[in-house]
């Protein structure tokens, strides 16, 4: 059995998967290549994330399982509460209830309400007082009103809670909250540092120990040895579908040039373009995605051989992440960065 690297996790289902079974052979895979942590990303097809991170932990042992992330205010806060608890105890401790904001593009057409950080931190509260017996009643506060909520008076549960950030509000909630924080694929190196510090900062302010909440960096990981096809879809279809979504966002988290992303979305492809470009653009369209995006935008990912992969996952690392989610790859397709990693102890 090999000895678990507890600093390294991967999406299971990562892209667009053919079926959701495939989840079972990926986390079978990962445990037994010694990652630490399972994390269960949620679409409205055939990856919805109760029922995936349920099958994960009955196929398991050993691995951490992690919602990264799912939306608080589509489920009732005890059908949530309950299936957090149900994990918890299926698989002995190792799991971990991760929420996000969501896409406000789809959550508008969708008539979905827009999320904000209030009710992140309300909503974090209530799970917390529900996993250990209260009763609560007449909630009226950011996530809801509701007469009574109550699980079980017995229960006693201390339930990780994970954010997915990337705005100083969110990273500044996952500090003063939240367990654990992970960060979103294609950061700067200088984006991913100062998000660290604004966690780890607004941990201490909070008077909780910066250590305890563990920041995970979400690291595109595609290694020369996948084909070039799959490559351009995992790279170029990954970061054009982000920024078809929320470019903004990201583009004013790393401090890019706007004018870049305005040409982007100008162009005559991009402006006609149906779904997202890692879900059905071709390769010839990727390649002509590929000249709209700057290179730089591209460069904070992990390519080339596994060596060099390996170095920028440990750059990662000397960034003050706890740990990096190899994103983007199966486990299969990480075998060998896996390998040479442990052939290169830090």
């Amino acid at each position: 059995m090999l000895s678990e690297l507890s600093e390294l996790g991967f999406y299971a289902l990562a892209g667009q998967p053919k079926s959701p079974r495939d989840l079972i052979d990926e986390v079978r895979a990962g445990e037994a290549m010694g990652l630490g942590t399972a994390f269960i990303s949620e679409r409205y097809n055939i990856k919805e994330a109760a029922t995936l991170s349920g099958a994960a932990g009955a196929v398991t042992e050993r691995i951490g399982i992690a919602t990264a992330a799912t939306n608080h205010n589509t489920r009732h806060p005890l059908v949530t509460a309950s299936y957090a608890t149900t994990m918890h105890r299926l698989t002995g401790g190792r799991f971990t209830l991760g929420i996000g904001r969501g896409i406000t593009m789809m959550q508008d057409a969708f008539g979905i309400p827009r999320v904000t950080t209030a009710q992140l931190e309300d909503f974090a509260g209530l799970m917390r007082r529900l996993w250990h017996g209260e009763t609560i009643i007449g909630h009226d506060g950011p996530a809801g009103s509701w007469p009574v909520l109550r699980l079980d008076p017995t229960f006693d549960e201390d339930i990780p809670l994970l954010l997915v950030a990337c705005g100083p509000n969110s990273l500044a909630l996952g500090g003063r909250c939240f367990d654990d924080v992970v960060l979103h694929t294609f950061f700067t190196d200088e984006t991913t540092a100062r998000c660290v510090d604004t966690v780890k900062r607004a941990a201490e302010e909070a008077g909780r120990d910066p250590a305890a909440v563990r920041v995970w960096s979400c690291f595109a990981t595609i290694g020369d040895h996948l084909d070039h096809d799959l490559r351009m879809k995992k790279t170029v279809g990954r970061l054009a579908t982000y920024l078809q979504g929320y470019g903004d966002l990201l583009v004013r988290t790393n401090g890019w040039d706007p004018a870049a992303l305005e040409r982007f979305r100008a162009d005559e492809l991009v402006a006609s373009f149906a779904g997202g470009f890692d879900q059905t653009a071709t390769t010839e369209q990727l390649e002509h995605v590929a000249t709209l995006i700057p290179d730089e935008w591209l460069a904070s990912a992990a390519t080339g051989t596994p060596e060099q992969c390996v170095d920028a996952i440990r750059d990662q690392r000397d960034l003050a992440c706890d740990g990096v989610i190899l994103h983007g790859a199966t486990p299969a397709e990480l075998a060998p960065i896996v390998t040479a990693y442990r052939a290169r102890p830090a």
